[in-house]
């Protein structure tokens, strides 16, 4: 049985939706809804009354439920106090960090933030998007830095935590340029034909924002979907073999496009989406300890306008 299961019932008994408690948790309903299952197949009885609507839990389920805050507040509460009793790395600062983040924006971030701020020591935990959150949610890290787009809000209520923005990026379509430097593949693409997309998995936090600007691009894409992964430096990899096209954020071409490897896949403006890069904090007074260096930091980044 994995705690995760637990997670992701509670969930279902808070919001009595499993689409809703899949978004979430930032999984896809499917892979949600077999989660649960599993978590049903491990107790032996079903937990989940499926035939009413909203979702209604079984007795068994109800029992469960209760038990499951208590089995989670406890092992959070012993992690914590697991990790009070280390002394060292109490000057270095933990962030947890999205992929696709950790490996474009992180670097650049973390070298002006020396030139202003002074020396700092980081331990960097690249994740997926929900499992970023989660590790800001269970403590798990001192700052968490992700994208924000106010169709996709990540679920950190001000109630309980900070926020400061750190800048914007754009995700835009790009493909690996042809010899005479235009795009080997280009949107909204010829009508007979249609245009490979480099895609991001079902489910995946850039996946959403890419499904919305198709949504609102005011015109059919001729796009098929050939490959799939979550992380953008994969995509990016594949477009640069010529395979497709990938929307990706700018941080992470911009090497590429000054070199002249990738180009935009559209005309300028069209097909993009601005995010917000956000970092995030538990508040100090919600927090079992807050390190001295975060503080200095936090301070020093509110002081700051965003790049």
């Amino acid at each position: 049985m994995e705690t995760k299961w637990l997670e992701d019932f509670v969930s279902l008994a808070e919001t009595r939706s499993f689409s809703r408690s899949a978004q979430l948790r930032h999984v896809t309903q499917p892979a949600f809804s077999r989660r649960i299952q599993a978590l049903e197949a491990w107790a032996g009885i079903d937990l989940v009354d499926r035939s009413s609507y909203p979702t209604r839990l079984t007795p068994a389920g109800e029992t469960l439920h209760a038990q499951a805050l208590q089995i989670l507040d406890e092992l959070h509460a012993t992690r914590n106090l697991m990790r009070s009793h280390e002394a060292a790395g109490q000057d270095t600062i933990d962030f947890a960090v999205p992929h696709t983040l950790a490996f474009t924006f992180f670097p650049h971030w973390l070298m002006a933030l020396r030139r202003g701020f002074g020396a700092i020591k980081t331990r960097v935990t690249a994740l997926n998007v929900h499992d970023a959150v989660l590790r800001l949610t269970e403590s798990g890290c001192d700052l968490l830095i992700a994208y924000h787009h106010p169709s996709q809000p990540l679920p950190l209520g001000d109630e309980r935590y900070q926020m400061l923005s750190l800048g914007s990026e754009t995700l835009a379509p790009y493909a690996k340029a042809a010899p005479g430097g235009e795009p080997l593949f280009a949107l909204p693409g010829p009508p007979q034909a249609r245009v490979p997309l480099l895609g991001y998995a079902p489910g995946a936090y850039m996946a959403r924002l890419v499904e919305l600007i198709v949504k609102q691009a005011g015109e059919p894409l001729q796009l098929e979907t050939i490959y799939e992964t979550d992380m953008a430096e994969g995509l990016k990899a594949m477009a640069l073999e010529g395979h497709g096209l990938a929307f990706l954020p700018h941080s992470s071409v911009r090497q590429e496009l000054a070199a002249g490897r990738l180009v935009p896949a559209a005309e300028p403006g069209r097909l993009a989406l601005t995010m917000e890069v956000r970092i995030y904090r538990e508040r100090p007074e919600a927090a079992r300890h807050v390190k001295p260096g975060v503080q200095a930091l936090w301070d020093y980044l509110g002081r700051r306008e965003p790049a």
